[in-house]
C-alpha cells in the first residue's frame, strides 16, 4: 500500500510520524511540497518518505490519498486532480463537507473525513471518522483509537470539541507563568502543570463509564480549595463562555 499526503503541516507531519513509529504496513508515504522545511525533515527522519513533483503526480502513485490543507486550498486544487474510483481519500479538512468533497474530486472513491490531532504522532487520541469504514477504521486503531460516526452531522460535533486544543494548552500556558511569577522555575512549574493535567486525564479515561459530573463533585470537599476554584469560576461565567465558545465554532462548521 502507498500512501499520499496533500499537505504537510502539523497534523500531516503528526499522523506520518505515528504511522512510521507503528505497525502499520505500507511500502511508500509521498508527500507533496507544500511545506518544503517539513517535508524535507520528514524524508530526512524516515527512509520511506518521496516528495512528490506534484499533487498529481502524488495521486497517480497512491491508493489511499490524505487531504491535509486549509479549507481554501482544498477548495482550489482537489477539483483539479485527477483521482481513480478504486482509490481511498480521507480528508482531514474541517469545513469541506462529503457532498463538496464527492463533487469536487468526481469520481466514485472511497471518500471518508477524519479528525486526527497532533498526539496521534505519539500513537495517542481519539479520530472520529464519517462514514464507518472498516479498512479506515482498522488504520486508524493502529495509531490511536477510532471513533465511527454514520451521520455527518454529528460528526460536526467532534470537529467543534477539537477547535478547543489551543485553548487547553493556553490553560496550562496560564497556570505555568502563574507559579513562575510566584517564584518557581520554568521546568519545576511546567512539569508539574503538564504532569498534573496528564494524571487528571487518565483518571478521567480511567472512569469513563461514569458520568464527569461525579468526578467534578468528588474531587470537592466542603469549604476546600477545589470547591472554591470551580464556584469562582462558574460565577464568573467561565463554563458558560466555554459553551458559547463551542456554539460559535459550530455554527461556523455547521453551513
Amino acid at each position: 500500500m502507498k500512501l499520499g499526503f496533500i499537505g504537510t503541516g502539523k497534523i500531516a507531519s503528526s499522523v506520518i510520524t505515528g504511522i512510521c513509529s507503528s505497525k502499520i504496513s505500507f511500502k511508500k508515504i509521498f508527500i507533496s511540497q507544500r511545506n518544503k522545511s517539513i517535508a524535507n525533515k520528514l524524508k530526512k527522519k524516515f527512509k520511506k518518505i518521496i516528495i512528490a513533483k506534484d499533487n498529481q503526480d502524488l495521486v497517480n502513485n497512491c491508493s489511499w490519498v490524505f487531504l491535509s490543507v486549509t479549507p481554501l486550498v482544498g477548495e482550489k486544487i482537489i477539483k483539479n486532480l485527477k483521482f481513480r474510483s478504486n482509490q481511498t481519500i480521507i480528508s482531514f479538512i474541517s469545513t469541506i463537507t462529503l457532498p463538496q468533497l464527492k463533487k469536487a474530486i468526481k469520481v466514485k472513491a472511497k471518500i471518508v473525513r477524519a479528525i486526527p490531532l497532533p498526539f496521534i504522532s505519539l500513537k495517542k487520541g481519539p479520530v472520529p471518522i464519517c462514514p464507518a469504514n472498516k479498512d479506515v477504521k482498522i488504520f486508524f486503531n493502529k495509531i490511536g483509537t477510532t471513533i465511527e460516526i454514520k451521520d455527518e452531522k454529528l460528526s460536526i460535533n467532534f470537529w467543534t470539541t477539537s477547535g478547543i486544543m489551543a485553548s487547553f494548552y493556553e490553560l496550562l500556558r496560564v497556570m505555568t507563568d502563574w507559579l513562575i511569577k510566584k517564584g518557581v522555575k520554568r521546568n519545576n512549574a511546567q512539569r508539574y502543570i503538564t504532569s498534573l493535567f496528564l494524571a487528571l486525564s487518565e483518571d478521567a479515561v480511567a472512569n469513563s463509564n461514569i458520568n464527569l459530573k461525579y468526578l467534578v463533585k468528588d474531587s470537592q470537599t466542603p469549604n476546600g480549595l477545589n470547591e472554591q476554584g470551580v464556584k469562582e469560576l462558574m460565577k464568573a461565567g467561565f463554563y458558560k463562555k466555554l459553551e458559547k465558545t463551542l456554539n460559535s465554532i459550530h455554527k461556523r462548521l455547521d453551513k
